[in-house]
């Protein structure tokens, strides 16, 4: 059949599954942002900026399974380039789509604007290689081949791609297949698949302590069911790293919170430091979601990724995650199951008074708050900090860049994509005001299409993270104190939301408990020094890491110190 390049596009990211386009528009990509506006769908979301797009489409390709924007050259893929760093980091299939110069200009070597203007040949491609997992310029003789590999690419590997159509191709009509295209894994190699999953199986069988340890890829790659399956069958204990919060039950017997070397609880670090047969998916020592290179995994673990496996002496290549749990757990199906009954939801002792409000009280208060079925949207600092000692009610997903990319401001664009992945469900945003300023002019596009979250903002004077790494009354700490609960009035001429300045914990339960309608946005009111445990804990090996034994953090006064 004949097809359009730019409609084959579109028709694509529909075939996969994406129903939402995030992104702004410019010149060179309007041909195919008028193709888009003619079919209808996918939906355009307009984003107030291409860095806010990319956060948005992060967190939607995270719960919906791929996410798309589209931008224009140069200005506008270098203004999203720092997202899309942050989906190669994390491990997000994201589709940067960039309306590029016409591809006579290419060809002509015509000095065109928003470029460098040095008739280079394909410098941003270069640029986006370094954090996309591949890149293509299209042609009209490339265009079908090049659009399926990107999209399959991204699917399977879990990871950004970036993909350049010029401005005067779109509505070139060329032929295209007409079947839809198919998202399937490649086959794993069937030797080292039933060799793997016999080591496997004879290690659990022989454990009296095996253990289960995930890493982000658990949710990426949708194992967690499998996960917990295994765990059921072999009375496996489970732990999380941080960047893994949510993925399996929390209120699963089975599982024993979050690993973070010296940073975990006693039982935790015995189940993972003790186990003898312990099993990472998708593990990766980095110094933040490791307690900065403290933990101590057994020298046996066995360590599943993507596409291949570890042992402590031997690697199976082409083995892929999903398959090899599955082998597994069909290959043991004869072992009968011990299912646990789950832990009853955790609330917390609290009495709200109507002294100042403290870190302590706030996330007390919100520990409560939670029910099954959220979706938490949680920025790095006090917010990820203060999250990390929650436990998630049942069906819950947690959206988080704070733990190995770790660019603030995240949360609140991705709290848009977050929203629009999952209809129907409730959806709460919990930042501070410093990563609030970063992107704060996103809540009026989530206001624009009348969505309708919790967005509750940490208002405590500045970079309450950076003073406990360093520079604690430091003015480069500070931000302007700028009115949080008046924003959503300036954002929209129409759309209400119902604010509240609260400055005790009365007041904050009183929010809580009140019935709501609209979008409700929270500005909390605490101390400049007062914080979490973990993040002061945090804030000081950050420190140590970053300056080390001479470092200016040994001044006096110089980080927000340990409760005494």
């Amino acid at each position: 059949m004949k097809q359009s390049i730019g409609n084959f596009l579109l028709r694509r990211l529909q075939e996969v599954g994406v129903r939402h386009i995030f992104g702004v528009p410019g010149d060179y990509s309007l041909a195919l942002m008028q193709q888009l506006e003619d079919r209808g769908e996918p939906a355009w979301i307009g984003n107030c900026n291409e860095l806010n797009a990319s956060y948005a489409t992060d967190a939607y390709a995270r719960i919906n399974g791929m996410g798309a924007l589209i931008v224009t050259y140069g200005v506008g893929s270098l203004s999203a380039i720092n997202g899309i760093a942050g989906a190669y980091s994390e491990h997000v299939p994201v589709i940067c789509i960039c309306g590029s110069i016409p591809l006579r200009a290419t060809q002509r070597g015509d000095l065109m604007h928003h470029t460098l203007a040095d008739r280079e040949k394909g410098n941003f491609c270069r640029m986006f290689a370094e954090v996309t997992a591949a890149q293509a310029q299209l042609t009209p003789e490339n265009a079908v081949t090049e659009i399926d590999r990107l999209i399959l690419t991204a699917w399977r590997r879990k990871l950004p791609v970036y993909l350049e159509l010029p401005s005067d191709i779109s509505y070139l009509e060329i032929e295209v297949p007409d079947c839809p295209i198919k998202l399937e894994m490649i086959p794993s190699d069937i030797e080292n698949l039933k060799t793997c999953t016999e080591v496997i199986l004879e290690r659990l069988n022989a454990a009296k302590a095996p253990a289960f340890l995930l890493d982000m890829d658990a949710s990426r790659f949708g194992v967690s069911g499998l996960v917990m399956a295994l765990a059921d069958r072999f009375q496996m204990r489970v732990a999380t790293l941080n960047c893994a919060k949510g993925s399996v039950p929390e209120n699963s017997a089975r599982f024993v919170g979050t690993y973070a070397g010296i940073g975990s609880s006693p039982a935790t670090r015995e189940a993972i430091e003790g186990s003898d047969c312990l099993l990472t998916v998708g593990y990766r020592r980095i110094e933040s979601t490791t307690g900065f290179f403290t933990d101590k995994l057994p020298a046996s673990a066995i360590h599943l990724n993507s596409s291949y496996v570890n042992t402590a002496d031997k690697n199976y290549q082409a083995v892929y995650m999903a398959e090899l749990l599955r082998s597994i757990v069909d290959s043991s199906s004869g072992i009968a199951t011990k299912k646990q009954p789950a832990r009853p939801s955790k609330q917390v002792t609290f009495a709200p008074s109507d002294d100042p409000l403290t870190q302590d009280a706030y996330w007390k208060a919100v520990q409560n708050f939670l029910r099954p079925g959220d979706v938490i949207v949680v920025e790095d600092g006090t917010s990820s900090a203060g999250f990390g000692r929650l436990t998630l009610p049942d069906d819950c997903t947690h959206i988080s860049g704070a733990f190995v990319w770790c660019s603030i401001g995240y949360a609140t664009g991705a709290l848009l994509g977050a929203i629009l992945a999952t209809p129907g469900r409730r959806h709460i945003l919990l930042t501070g005001e410093g990563s609030l300023q970063m992107t704060a002019q996103e809540i009026s596009t989530v206001m624009r299409h009348d969505l309708k979250p919790f967005i509750f903002v940490n208002q405590n004077s500045g970079y309450t993270v950076e003073r406990a790494v360093l520079g604690k009354d430091a003015k480069y700490n500070d931000i302007a104190n700028w009115r949080y609960s008046e924003l959503p009035n300036v954002f929209s001429r129409e759309t209400k939301a119902e604010t509240y300045v609260v400055r005790t914990s009365n007041e904050l339960q009183e929010v809580l408990d009140s019935p709501h309608s609209g979008m409700v946005f929270v500005e909390c009111v605490m101390d400049k020094y007062d914080a979490p445990l973990d993040l002061i804990l945090g804030g000081h090996a950050i420190a140590d890491t970053d300056y080390g034994p001479r470092g200016p953090q040994s001044a006096v006064n110089a980080q927000i110190a340990l409760p005494k």
